[in-house]
């Protein structure tokens, strides 16, 4: 027991100088990044990690002291992140999501995307039919806060005047583009959200938000104003509507890997395309922030409808070539 003690004395006695240094260098790499550390400080590091390693590995064998054992653990650890670890600046990470991690996100979900889109798209030619047919559908498929006195009752000219606002004037739209953004994103949050009950409530939802959409159209329709409508729907729509149909691809995506968990199991399964999933919505948050500016502004202030079929134009090439154009190899999606 005596010369084990000593030994123990004798080992950190030596080495501790190494350690101290190791750890000082540590401090000021962490306070002020690798830049306050001289390029010989830098080309020491590596060498003290991989002493600290090698002195980790001799004190589990030979040292009674446990507090030292777990200080050089402590110790090698903060040194392998400063040695191996990525040390990009927040911008970069930042740059990062932009550039690889939410259009990878997104590209990696293409199928649960096209089967939101069909599913979107089904219930809106369904709803449009339907109020075609006989309007009094249309109560069932749009609350009366969304629509805001658009309904079967209203006037053409009541309803063109919401198409082409006068900008002077007390329409409230700008209530309405505000609560349009709180709906729209509160359908984007539950259709991710609802993924884990196997899709059932998000292929509900985005079920009930084309059906919103086309019973607008076919009210509009009624009146011969589809055209103008569209154009004025799209001018942000492309974007809102997109943001959701991420959405709830993200959900389908966390549902289906639940009950197709293929190689994994179901928990590992679901927290992988829960992760990214949450990526994808990240990026939807920042989908809704753009569509909400184009409600708010653009669409008041552009009131010609080429003007706006072709902002919706640009901004559906610029999502698609964004997320779906190919790209170089980088780092793999999650």
């Amino acid at each position: 027991m005596a010369e084990l003690q000593l030994k123990s004395h004798r080992f950190r006695a030596e080495r501790e100088a190494d350690w101290r240094r190791l750890e000082r260098l540590l401090d000021r790499a962490q306070k002020g990044g690798l830049k306050k550390l001289t390029p010989p400080e830098l080309l020491d590091l590596p060498i003290l990690y991989r002493q600290a390693l090698s002195s980790l590995s001799v004190a589990r064998a030979i040292s009674l002291d446990q507090a030292l054992i777990d200080y050089l653990e402590a110790l090698s650890t903060r040194a392998y992140f400063f040695v191996y670890g990525a040390r990009a600046s927040l911008w970069a990470r930042i740059g990062g999501f932009f550039r690889r991690d939410w259009p990878g996100a997104v590209k990696a979900i293409w199928r649960e995307t096209l089967a939101a889109t069909l599913i979107t798209a089904l219930a809106a030619v369904v709803a449009f039919g339907l109020v075609m047919r006989e309007p009094e559908w249309f109560q069932s498929f749009v609350p009366a806060q969304l629509a805001a006195g658009r309904d079967p009752a209203a006037t053409t000219a009541s309803l063109r005047a919401t198409l082409y606002p006068v900008l002077n004037g007390k329409e409230g739209l700008e209530v309405m583009a505000s609560f349009l953004f709180t709906h729209n994103s509160q359908i984007a949050i539950f259709a991710f959200a609802f993924g884990f009950a196997l899709c059932v409530l998000t292929v509900g939802l985005m079920a009930a938000n084309g059906a919103t959409l086309g019973a607008f159209l076919a009210l509009f329709a009624q009146h011969g104003l589809l055209f103008e409508s569209v154009g004025w729907l799209m001018i942000h729509g492309v974007t809102e509507l997109f943001a959701v149909i991420l959405a709830g691809g993200a959900g389908i995506s966390i549902g289906s890997a639940v009950v197709f968990p293929g190689e994994r199991s179901r928990l590992d399964a679901a927290m992988h395309a829960g992760r990214r999933g949450a990526v994808v919505m990240a990026g939807v948050i920042v989908m809704l922030f753009l569509a909400a500016l184009l409600e708010g502004f653009a669409r008041q202030l552009v009131q010609v409808d080429a003007a706006r079929y072709a902002i919706a134009t640009a901004t559906a090439a610029i999502w698609g070539v964004y997320f779906y154009a190919p790209r170089k190899a980088g780092r793999a999606a999650l």
